[in-house]
């Protein structure tokens, strides 16, 4: 009877935790609406009090997942939503989509936190401000917290709309309306063909379900639509994440507040393009195309941001190609570690796991120190009045507190012992290695480039 009674409450409790998957999505929808209310009767209070309290408390909700979540077991409720068309609404929380919850929320409270001494309550339009940045906070969990395509592309596309208004925050500035025109019309495009992409999955499989899809990736291979739904899926992930060639639309978004770039362009948004493909790799991962074209396609990021970031004299321009650079890093050993998947060269267990290991990890890690340089970026900015470091001197004197910060974050950037960046290069400079064993697609020959490039 002891037992029963045990498992009837634990039962219980169980539902009442997934009932409020949904909420963690919605909540910050329902809050944007709040906003603009209490901007207005609240005056003598910065809202951004207000807001900060959301993500931090999503962030306590989430963060007790990890232990179900590491045991194997995954959290999942639904909500029918177009049915007759096998649209629901699926939120379900593994151990990729739990990381990507933590850092939108974790990354997103201190990014509302710094955002309330960087912004002036008297100067500043803080009801639009803080509306499109929980649209966007919702948006990206929407994404990463969505198991059918259905409504992942409606957050998807929600998140480009987000971010255009973010970037538009200062509309009086003709360079910030055009840098926030070029990122929606690219992302968007890409995000359109993005759909295209889905559809095909859904001719071949049925369902829209990304779980149920992953169940028949054996079966769809051969499929005439099958090579086209991976280049439009690829397409939708590229522009999103600003891989070559599309990469342009990056810098030209620094023009958005510091706030924007720090939570935007180095934590969550430009990490959805890298999330999809991490996600869809179950799928896709047992062709050379998908091998190819991502190790391809991340390697030339990788160089030709590293390459214009080291011409720049704006400080947050240097970052933002930075971050070019660092997303083709993390997308080229997703292709790396696809190749193991099918064709099982060397002790193929080892080096697809050192591969995608370390691109899961460097994610994190590049969200964490990226986002506290364009933070620092954004102090200098605030207390001297120029990001042009030709200006700049002697900073050490005038801000400690900024220049440890920076300096920790720089290292970690570099991979230099004992910070985190270190331990992810020294991942990705092994998972590259590996792959030179491989006896197929005269990798042998070609495949020496891969560690010579990275």
């Amino acid at each position: 009877m002891v037992r029963e009674l045990e498992v009837t409450v634990m039962i219980d409790k169980g539902g009442l935790l997934l009932t409020l998957l949904h909420f963690v999505i919605l909540a910050p929808f329902l809050l944007a609406i709040i906003v603009p209310f209490l901007f207005k009767y609240l005056r003598s209070i910065h809202t951004g009090w207000f807001v900060l309290i959301l993500p931090t408390l999503l962030f306590a909700y989430l963060i007790q997942f990890i232990p179900t979540v590491q045991g194997g077991t995954p959290i999942q409720e639904t909500i029918p939503w177009i049915p007759s068309l096998n649209i629901y609404f699926n939120v379900y929380i593994d151990g990729l989509g739990l990381l990507f919850g933590l850092l939108i929320t974790g990354i997103g409270a201190l990014v509302v936190l710094y955002s309330i001494f960087y912004l002036s309550k008297e100067k500043e339009a803080l009801n639009s401000f803080y509306v499109y940045l929980l649209m966007f906070m919702g948006a990206m969990l929407g994404v990463v917290l969505s198991d059918n395509l259905a409504v992942l592309y409606v957050f998807w596309e929600l998140t480009s709309l987000s971010s255009f208004l973010l970037i538009a925050y200062w509309y009086q500035r003709e360079r910030s309306r055009y840098g926030a025109l070029k990122s929606m019309l690219i992302t968007m495009f890409g995000g359109f063909m993005m759909l295209g992409g889905f559809v095909m999955l859904y001719v071949m499989t049925g369902t829209f379900s990304i779980r149920e899809i992953i169940g028949q990736a054996d079966q769809i291979t051969d499929h005439a639509l099958f090579l086209p739904a991976m280049l439009l899926i690829l397409l939708g992930t590229f522009t999103k994440s600003a891989q070559f060639p599309f990469h342009i639309w990056l810098p030209d978004a620094m023009e958005a507040p510091t706030p924007v770039s720090a939570y935007l362009h180095s934590a969550t948004m430009v990490k959805a393009g890298i999330y999809l493909v991490a996600r869809l790799s179950p799928v896709f991962a047992g062709t050379s195309e998908w091998f190819w074209i991502l190790s391809i396609f991340g390697i030339v990021t990788l160089f030709w941001g590293s390459f214009f970031a080291v011409k720049q004299t704006d400080l947050k321009a240097l970052l933002a190609y930075s971050t070019i650079s660092q997303l083709g890093l993390i997308m080229c050993l997703l292709g790396v570690g696809s190749a193991a998947v099918r064709f099982g060269y060397g002790d193929a267990s080892t080096i697809y796991t050192t591969a995608t290991l370390a691109a899961i990890f460097h994610l994190f890690n590049h969200s964490t120190f990226k986002g506290t340089l364009f933070m620092v970026v954004g102090i200098v900015d605030h207390e001297t009045g120029t990001r042009d470091y030709r200006r700049l001197g002697g900073l050490i004197t005038l801000m400690p507190i900024s220049f440890t910060l920076a300096v920790i974050g720089a290292f970690s950037m570099a991979g230099l012992p004992p910070f985190n960046g270190f331990l992810s290069k020294e991942l990705f400079f092994t998972g590259v290695l590996n792959i030179t064993e491989a006896g197929i697609w005269n990798i042998e020959t070609w495949g020496m480039l891969f560690p010579i490039v990275a």
